[in-house]
């Protein structure tokens, strides 16, 4: 069978790992057919937009996309391209496994959990209000009536909207996850006890979905106490559903459980489309220089395999992924160090990646 998936090389190393995934993929002997587009930096300069319109009308046509990473600048400038492409086509559910890998450096060896994030609502919706804003001093002069001096004049205002709509979707995602593969337990994260209205209404929603699902184990935990019990004992966790932002931090903290966000996939699900990607970001200083690690954008190539119903070949990019990390030998420079304490023999991105694509035609 083809497959047509529309590639976002993106821009700092997104070009490097992109080529590196592309040539894994094309290695399993899937048929796919790149559809190129542009986004991140290098499309605000062209198009005058981080986001080109051709971008997304051909993510809306193919319904499926791989991207690099595309840069966020900070404190100022254009939104996120990710959150921007997840609000264009409801990609509600971010699914970010953390399974422990040779030569990742943790302290761990056996962490193997997944994380379940909700990606459209919480404090990540954009919806803010400059300091001194009209927009920020109505909802302060509003908000003081009920509750007098609680918000200080002259701040910035960030609305955190918690749907019921949007949490039961996110947790029946969680739950329906562990079902299709084999999972015993699901944990809703949450800060009900202070903010009783937005994370109680998460709690509450998923304490209504686990009822449907009496196969599994289902808790729930605040989030201070879950980032505690993770770097304590990552193995009593299994599948994580969380809210927007604390699963943002949250997967974050797993992904340094199992050696950093080189190692970490993503996916963003939605009903009718799918976006892939790395969990890291553009790492400009490592940009041109063909020295990245590609093995997240890598796995996340092998999410969307599976995503495409080709689970051989993407059991058969996991496998060549294990295969050359434990051989330690065409590693790239952090897999490198972490194996020996030194970056010496450690080989290019595009080595790495040759390496990877040559162990999955032995498989």
């Amino acid at each position: 069978m083809s497959h047509e998936v529309v590639l976002i090389p993106g821009d700092g190393i997104g070009p490097e790992i992109s080529a590196a995934m592309r040539r894994v993929v094309d290695a399993t002997g899937v048929d796919i057919h790149w559809r190129e587009e542009p986004a991140g930096e290098c499309a605000m300069e062209e198009f005058g937009t981080p986001l080109p319109e051709r971008t997304c009308d051909a993510v809306a046509e193919v319904k499926c996309a791989i991207k690099g990473p595309t840069t966020t600048p900070i404190g100022c400038g254009f939104r996120s391209v990710n959150v921007a492409l997840r609000h264009r086509f409801d990609l509600y559910a971010n699914m970010r496994p953390c399974v422990s890998m040779p030569g990742d450096g943790s302290r761990y060896t056996s962490v193997d959990l997944t994380v379940v994030r909700e990606n459209t609502e919480d404090l990540y919706a954009g919806v803010e209000y400059d300091s001194g804003s009209p927009e920020a001093n109505h909802i302060i002069q509003a908000v003081d009536k009920d509750f007098p001096g609680k918000i200080r004049p002259g701040s910035a205002i960030s609305i955190k909207p918690i749907s019921p709509e949007g949490s039961e979707r996110i947790v029946r995602a969680a739950f329906e996850y562990a079902v299709d593969n084999g999972r015993h337990k699901v944990c809703a994260v949450h800060k009900a006890n202070i903010m009783k209205a937005t994370d109680g209404l998460f709690m509450h929603t998923a304490e209504r979905v686990a009822e449907q699902y009496p196969g599994i184990e289902f808790e729930t935990r605040i989030v201070d106490a879950t980032c505690m019990g993770l770097v304590l004992d990552p193995q009593q966790f299994d599948v994580l559903v969380l809210p927007n932002l604390y699963g943002d931090i949250l997967s974050d903290l797993c992904a340094g459980l199992v050696g950093g966000l080189g190692l970490a996939p993503g996916a963003n699900i939605g009903k009718d489309c799918a976006i892939f990607e790395a969990v890291h970001g553009s790492a400009p200083k490592h940009a041109g220089k063909d020295e990245a690690n590609p093995t997240a954008l890598i796995l996340s190539a092998a999410m969307m395999l599976e995503h495409l119903g080709e689970k051989a070949a993407a059991e058969a990019v996991r496998q060549a992924v294990r295969t050359v990390l434990a051989a330690g030998v065409d590693v790239t420079y952090d897999i490198r160090r972490n194996l020996t304490g030194s970056t010496e023999g450690a080989v290019s991105c595009s080595a790495y990646g040759e390496a990877v694509a040559k162990a999955v035609m032995c498989i």
